[in-house]
Protein backbone atom coordinates (compact mmCIF):
# COMPACT_ATOMS: atom_id res chain seq x y z
CA UNK A 1 0.00 0.00 0.00
CA UNK A 2 1.16 3.53 -1.00
CA UNK A 3 1.59 5.96 2.18
CA UNK A 4 3.45 8.38 0.25
CA UNK A 5 1.84 11.85 0.45
CA UNK A 6 -1.16 10.72 3.50
CA UNK A 7 0.43 13.04 6.04
CA UNK A 8 -0.44 15.94 3.18
CA UNK A 9 -3.93 14.55 2.61
CA UNK A 10 -4.56 14.49 6.85
CA UNK A 11 -3.39 17.97 6.84
CA UNK A 12 -5.12 19.01 3.59
CA UNK A 13 -8.68 17.93 5.16
CA UNK A 14 -8.35 19.51 8.44
CA UNK A 15 -7.31 22.88 6.57
CA UNK A 16 -9.83 22.86 4.44
CA UNK A 17 -12.43 21.71 7.06
CA UNK A 18 -10.66 24.81 9.55
CA UNK A 19 -11.65 27.40 6.02
CA UNK A 20 -14.99 26.24 5.50
CA UNK A 21 -16.01 26.63 9.19
CA UNK A 22 -13.93 30.21 9.28
CA UNK A 23 -15.61 30.92 6.26
CA UNK A 24 -19.19 30.75 7.60
CA UNK A 25 -18.54 32.23 11.01
CA UNK A 26 -15.85 35.08 10.75
CA UNK A 27 -16.67 38.59 9.56
CA UNK A 28 -15.18 39.20 6.00
CA UNK A 29 -12.97 42.52 6.61
CA UNK A 30 -9.41 43.25 5.09
CA UNK A 31 -7.22 40.90 7.47
CA UNK A 32 -9.41 38.19 7.68
CA UNK A 33 -9.90 37.67 3.73
CA UNK A 34 -5.96 37.95 3.50
CA UNK A 35 -5.97 34.81 6.06
CA UNK A 36 -8.96 33.13 4.49
CA UNK A 37 -7.06 33.38 1.35
CA UNK A 38 -3.41 32.28 3.04
CA UNK A 39 -5.56 28.93 4.46
CA UNK A 40 -6.84 28.14 1.55
CA UNK A 41 -3.98 28.44 -0.06
CA UNK A 42 -1.85 26.09 2.34
CA UNK A 43 -5.15 23.54 1.89
CA UNK A 44 -4.23 23.68 -2.03
CA UNK A 45 -0.74 22.91 -1.77
CA UNK A 46 -1.33 20.33 0.63
CA UNK A 47 -4.14 18.83 -1.70
CA UNK A 48 -1.81 19.06 -4.82
CA UNK A 49 0.54 17.08 -2.61
CA UNK A 50 -1.00 14.02 -2.00
CA UNK A 51 -2.46 13.80 -5.75
CA UNK A 52 1.40 13.50 -6.75
CA UNK A 53 2.52 11.60 -4.79
CA UNK A 54 -0.27 9.43 -3.93
CA UNK A 55 -2.03 9.23 -6.77
CA UNK A 56 1.28 9.31 -9.23
CA UNK A 57 -0.02 12.30 -11.05
CA UNK A 58 3.71 13.82 -11.54
CA UNK A 59 2.96 15.18 -14.79
CA UNK A 60 5.43 19.07 -14.74
CA UNK A 61 2.38 20.45 -14.51
CA UNK A 62 1.39 19.51 -11.29
CA UNK A 63 4.43 20.40 -9.53
CA UNK A 64 4.23 23.55 -11.29
CA UNK A 65 0.79 24.32 -9.91
CA UNK A 66 1.87 23.37 -6.61
CA UNK A 67 4.52 25.90 -6.99
CA UNK A 68 1.92 29.05 -8.27
CA UNK A 69 0.42 27.89 -4.88
CA UNK A 70 3.08 28.33 -2.20
CA UNK A 71 4.69 31.14 -4.14
CA UNK A 72 1.89 33.75 -3.03
CA UNK A 73 2.00 32.89 0.47
CA UNK A 74 5.05 34.99 1.78
CA UNK A 75 4.05 38.29 -0.13
CA UNK A 76 0.86 37.50 1.61
CA UNK A 77 2.09 36.74 4.72
CA UNK A 78 3.59 40.25 4.55
CA UNK A 79 0.20 42.06 3.30
CA UNK A 80 -1.11 40.49 6.46
CA UNK A 81 1.06 41.73 8.73
CA UNK A 82 1.26 45.42 7.02
CA UNK A 83 -2.64 45.67 7.45
CA UNK A 84 -2.25 44.41 11.39
CA UNK A 85 0.45 47.01 11.86
CA UNK A 86 -1.89 49.61 9.76
CA UNK A 87 1.18 50.54 7.25
CA UNK A 88 -1.02 52.89 5.17
CA UNK A 89 1.99 53.93 3.23
CA UNK A 90 2.28 51.51 1.21
CA UNK A 91 -0.98 51.36 0.13
CA UNK A 92 -0.41 52.01 -3.35
CA UNK A 93 2.51 50.22 -3.68
CA UNK A 94 1.33 47.47 -1.92
CA UNK A 95 1.40 45.29 -5.65
CA UNK A 96 5.02 45.74 -5.80
CA UNK A 97 5.23 42.46 -3.15
CA UNK A 98 3.54 39.80 -5.61
CA UNK A 99 5.90 40.89 -8.56
CA UNK A 100 7.42 38.08 -7.56
CA UNK A 101 5.88 35.59 -7.37
CA UNK A 102 3.76 36.95 -10.87
CA UNK A 103 7.19 36.59 -12.69
CA UNK A 104 7.95 33.19 -11.35
CA UNK A 105 3.97 32.13 -12.27
CA UNK A 106 4.62 33.24 -15.94
CA UNK A 107 8.61 31.70 -16.28
CA UNK A 108 7.82 29.08 -15.08
CA UNK A 109 4.91 28.83 -17.05
CA UNK A 110 7.29 28.62 -19.82
CA UNK A 111 9.58 26.71 -18.51
CA UNK A 112 7.04 23.80 -17.02
CA UNK A 113 8.74 21.22 -18.72
CA UNK A 114 11.36 21.58 -16.59
CA UNK A 115 9.60 20.70 -13.33
CA UNK A 116 9.64 17.57 -11.78
CA UNK A 117 9.31 15.58 -8.53
CA UNK A 118 12.46 14.54 -7.26
CA UNK A 119 11.00 12.44 -4.26
CA UNK A 120 8.01 11.71 -2.51
CA UNK A 121 7.65 10.62 1.09
CA UNK A 122 5.22 9.99 4.17
CA UNK A 123 5.70 13.65 4.87
CA UNK A 124 7.03 15.44 2.53
CA UNK A 125 8.12 15.87 -1.44
CA UNK A 126 11.11 17.68 -3.19
CA UNK A 127 10.96 18.69 -6.45
CA UNK A 128 13.64 20.08 -9.30
CA UNK A 129 12.98 23.11 -11.32
CA UNK A 130 15.07 26.07 -12.83
CA UNK A 131 15.98 29.38 -10.70
CA UNK A 132 15.96 27.56 -7.32
CA UNK A 133 18.06 30.00 -5.80
CA UNK A 134 17.08 33.01 -6.57
CA UNK A 135 13.07 31.68 -6.13
CA UNK A 136 14.49 30.79 -2.64
CA UNK A 137 15.62 34.40 -2.00
CA UNK A 138 12.15 36.11 -3.32
CA UNK A 139 10.57 33.56 -1.37
CA UNK A 140 12.12 34.04 2.14
CA UNK A 141 12.76 37.80 1.88
CA UNK A 142 8.94 38.47 2.57
CA UNK A 143 9.07 36.12 5.34
CA UNK A 144 12.32 37.73 7.44
CA UNK A 145 10.49 41.46 6.50
CA UNK A 146 7.58 40.58 8.10
CA UNK A 147 9.37 39.09 10.93
CA UNK A 148 11.24 42.74 10.87
CA UNK A 149 8.45 44.61 11.01
CA UNK A 150 6.68 42.72 13.54
CA UNK A 151 9.39 42.78 16.50
CA UNK A 152 9.69 46.21 15.70
CA UNK A 153 5.96 46.93 16.65
CA UNK A 154 5.14 44.80 19.07
CA UNK A 155 6.53 46.94 21.78
CA UNK A 156 5.32 50.16 20.47
CA UNK A 157 1.37 48.08 20.61
CA UNK A 158 -0.46 49.57 23.25
CA UNK A 159 -3.81 47.68 22.75
CA UNK A 160 -3.87 44.33 24.14
CA UNK A 161 -6.03 42.80 21.41
CA UNK A 162 -3.79 43.94 18.67
CA UNK A 163 -0.15 42.77 20.78
CA UNK A 164 -1.78 39.39 20.89
CA UNK A 165 -2.64 39.03 17.05
CA UNK A 166 0.65 40.66 16.25
CA UNK A 167 2.51 37.71 19.02
CA UNK A 168 0.59 34.63 17.20
CA UNK A 169 1.37 35.85 13.76
CA UNK A 170 5.27 36.52 14.78
CA UNK A 171 5.73 32.87 16.92
CA UNK A 172 3.88 31.21 14.13
CA UNK A 173 6.39 32.67 11.51
CA UNK A 174 9.24 32.15 13.40
CA UNK A 175 8.10 28.52 13.66
CA UNK A 176 7.41 27.90 9.96
CA UNK A 177 11.14 29.39 9.82
CA UNK A 178 13.00 26.73 11.45
CA UNK A 179 13.12 24.48 9.22
CA UNK A 180 15.22 27.21 6.84
CA UNK A 181 17.38 27.63 9.93
CA UNK A 182 17.79 23.96 9.54
CA UNK A 183 18.37 23.61 6.18
CA UNK A 184 21.03 26.35 5.53
CA UNK A 185 22.69 24.90 8.14
CA UNK A 186 22.91 21.78 6.77
CA UNK A 187 23.48 22.75 3.65
CA UNK A 188 27.00 24.34 5.10
CA UNK A 189 27.44 20.59 6.74
CA UNK A 190 27.20 19.07 2.99
CA UNK A 191 23.68 17.68 3.76
CA UNK A 192 21.91 19.21 1.21
CA UNK A 193 17.90 16.54 1.86
CA UNK A 194 16.18 19.22 3.91
CA UNK A 195 17.03 22.24 1.90
CA UNK A 196 15.55 20.58 -1.02
CA UNK A 197 12.31 20.02 0.08
CA UNK A 198 12.34 23.18 1.88
CA UNK A 199 8.90 24.45 0.17
CA UNK A 200 7.33 20.93 1.04
CA UNK A 201 8.41 20.73 4.74
CA UNK A 202 7.90 24.47 5.60
CA UNK A 203 4.02 24.28 4.10
CA UNK A 204 4.35 21.13 6.58
CA UNK A 205 5.23 23.23 9.80
CA UNK A 206 2.72 25.79 8.02
CA UNK A 207 -0.24 23.52 9.59
CA UNK A 208 0.26 25.35 13.14
CA UNK A 209 0.39 28.67 11.04
CA UNK A 210 -3.12 27.49 9.37
CA UNK A 211 -4.74 27.23 13.15
CA UNK A 212 -3.14 30.73 13.76
CA UNK A 213 -4.53 32.42 11.47
CA UNK A 214 -7.64 30.91 12.43
CA UNK A 215 -6.98 31.81 15.65
CA UNK A 216 -6.13 35.52 14.20
CA UNK A 217 -9.50 35.21 12.08
CA UNK A 218 -11.90 34.30 15.29
CA UNK A 219 -10.64 36.83 17.28
CA UNK A 220 -10.92 39.60 14.59
CA UNK A 221 -14.49 38.48 14.19
CA UNK A 222 -17.55 39.98 16.56
CA UNK A 223 -18.05 36.55 18.36
CA UNK A 224 -14.92 36.54 20.10
CA UNK A 225 -16.51 35.06 23.25
CA UNK A 226 -19.88 33.02 24.12
CA UNK A 227 -21.55 36.20 25.78
CA UNK A 228 -21.67 38.09 22.16
CA UNK A 229 -22.42 34.99 20.47
CA UNK A 230 -25.66 34.22 22.58
CA UNK A 231 -26.39 37.68 22.17
CA UNK A 232 -26.34 37.67 18.32
CA UNK A 233 -28.31 34.67 18.31
CA UNK A 234 -30.98 36.40 20.69
CA UNK A 235 -31.30 39.23 18.39
CA UNK A 236 -31.68 37.08 15.45
CA UNK A 237 -34.36 35.27 16.89
CA UNK A 238 -36.48 38.17 18.08
CA UNK A 239 -35.92 40.02 14.26
CA UNK A 240 -37.48 36.72 13.18
CA UNK A 241 -40.28 35.82 15.64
Amino acid sequence: MNFDGIVSLLIACIEWILLINLLIFSKKDKTNVIALIMIALLAGYQTMEFIMCNLGLTMPVFPYIAFVIISYLPPLNLLLVLTLTNNNKLDRKIILIFLPAVFFTVYYLLSVAKFHVAKCTVLYASYHYPLGDLYGFFYYLPILISMIILISTIPKTDDKKMKLILRVVLYSTIFISLPVVAGFSLMFAGSYTVISSMESIMCKFAFVYALSLGFVILYNSPFRDERNYFKYLSGYKQWNS
